[in-house]
């Protein structure tokens, strides 16, 4: 059963689960599919081919799906991706991707606060907080845990780790390792995000080893390339040093540096 306002324009091809509220003014367009228990609160327009979950809630003048701003844009039937849980907040904008090769997509648990922009091909993972006002560039990759703040803007083609943590008013034009945070304009990282890892029930031994491992690339002044030499020789690493390493090692656009600040 669904709970449609009268008011609300929803084209005959799209695809409704059960149990949506759709409020005043709502447009959805041909090509959405939407699972089930999605609210849209009122003046949401979601529209291109897009593909929601379960459980999403739209805020007041949020546009979903719409077209890229790329001028590289051919006008394919792009894609756009959300998954469940999600808090989409009023005038969030989220395009959908220029090209047919990737998706723009959006996790599970990911609460998108007022007026962020979310560009096209872009790939945010689960459990990701951005702020007011975040405004993500064309093809960046956030890892799950992620928490950007307030009025950060981020580079075409950044990666930022999973678990880190920015603060506001960031300005990110290099990766940003996982675990970390950080903070400026230009980035930098200031240290690990250990109070964050705490609350998310890493235990100290894993934090010492994520440590162990920062220093390497933060405080033994080496370059990136010595430090990933000798972070190679830790016996048995753990999952997360892995992750730490891997991250680094797969870098294209170099990671943020700062390597005076204290953890």
């Amino acid at each position: 059963m669904q709970n449609i306002h009268p008011t609300a324009i929803i084209h005959p091809n799209a695809k409704l689960g059960k149990n949506n509220k759709i409020g005043p003014y709502c447009t959805i367009g041909e090509h959405a599919v939407l699972g089930d228990n999605n609210e849209l609160i009122s003046h949401v327009v979601i529209e291109g081919h897009i593909t929601i979950g379960d459980n999403n809630k739209f805020f007041p003048f949020c546009c979903v799906g719409i077209v890229c701003q790329d001028l590289k844009y051919n006008g394919e039937p792009t894609r756009t991706k959300i998954g469940n849980n999600n808090q989409i907040r009023e005038c969030v904008t989220i395009h959908a991707s220029a090209t047919m090769d990737e998706d723009t997509v959006i996790g599970n648990n990911c609460l998108i606060m007022a007026y962020a922009h979310v560009a096209h091909n872009c790939q945010i993972g689960n459990n990701v907080i951005m702020a007011n006002a975040v405004n993500l560039a064309g093809h960046v990759h956030v890892h799950d845990f992620v928490t950007i703040g307030g009025l950060s803007a981020a580079h075409q083609f950044v990666k930022i780790g999973t678990h880190a943590f920015i603060g506001g008013t960031s300005g990110i034009k290099k990766d940003i390792p996982p675990y970390t945070r950080g903070q400026g304009m230009d980035y930098k990282v200031v240290g690990l995000n250990s109070v964050g890892l705490m609350r998310r029930g890493f235990t100290e031994e894993t934090i010492e080893g994520l440590k162990k491992v920062y220093r390497l690339f933060y405080r033994a002044n080496m370059n990136v390339s010595q430090a990933l030499e000798e972070a190679a020789k830790i016996e048995n690493p753990s999952p997360e040093q892995k992750i730490f390493i891997d991250f680094i090692k797969n870098s294209e656009r170099g990671i943020s540096l700062n390597k005076k600040e204290a953890e």
